[in-house]
């Protein structure tokens, strides 16, 4: 398995890092995801994190659900 680029882990812990900002643990990420008609499991958030494989589609969709409008690079 390939390591994690700069820009994965860079992407990762800018979401990690919202979410935490926020108070939202991976369970209730998935609560709010659901809400906005993403379905997602628990583990597979996990994974994709941990990973910082994911998609900017999937970024975006976090922010979203989490409430985030604006992102500091």
């Amino acid at each position: 398995m390939s390591e994690k680029t700069t820009y994965e882990a860079r992407v990762a812990g800018m979401l990690k890092a919202e979410l935490k900002r926020a108070g939202i643990t991976y369970a209730q990420l998935v609560d709010k995801l659901e809400a906005i008609g993403v379905h997602e499991k628990e583990v597979n958030i996990r994974n994709k994190l941990a990973r910082g494989k994911f998609s900017a589609a999937f970024l975006v969709q976090c922010l979203e659900a989490i409430g985030v409008r604006d992102l500091r690079l």
